[in-house]
């Protein structure tokens, strides 16, 4: 049986529920196809779905909450800011290469690449900070 929900955060403007159902119909499209490709990261997409969905259609939300691949992710996150070693390791490895490439196409636009690259840290910094879930910590500890 699934916890009660964290409260959603619909928002009382009709234009923006729908540019944020929008972004999370695009969010959740990019999460599934990081399924099947290992270079996209899943779990980022599905977390950035969620809380678009949270802002815009509280069924879809719930949807994504029940749901047996997200809903856990999703869980995890709200309740512990937690993203696993694995998700970690392929979201660095996305970023890295992303913003690799794009600093070769930048040649000649030394301003562009400086801020690309502090952005690029800052995340990675940010993403290796984030704690580990409990359970995976308490699974790892056992072995």
């Amino acid at each position: 049986m699934n916890p009660p929900p964290l409260p959603a955060l619909h928002h009382p403007r009709p234009w923006l529920r729908a540019l944020f159902a929008i972004a999370g119909v695009l969010a959740l499209l990019a999460g599934i196809i990081g399924i099947f490709l290992p270079v996209l990261p899943t779990t980022p997409f599905v977390l950035l779905a969620a809380a678009c969905f949270a802002r815009s259609s509280p069924r879809i939300y719930g949807w994504l909450l029940r749901h047996r691949l997200f809903g856990p992710m999703i869980d995890t996150w709200q309740r512990e800011r937690a993203v696993p070693r694995r998700v970690k390791w392929i979201a660095l490895a996305s970023m890295a290469c992303s913003i690799g490439l794009s600093l070769l196409l930048m040649q000649g636009q030394p301003w562009l690449q400086l801020l690309l690259a502090l952005i690029g840290l800052t995340l990675s910094a940010w993403l290796i900070r984030l704690p580990e879930p409990q359970l995976a910590r308490a699974n790892h500890a056992q072995r």
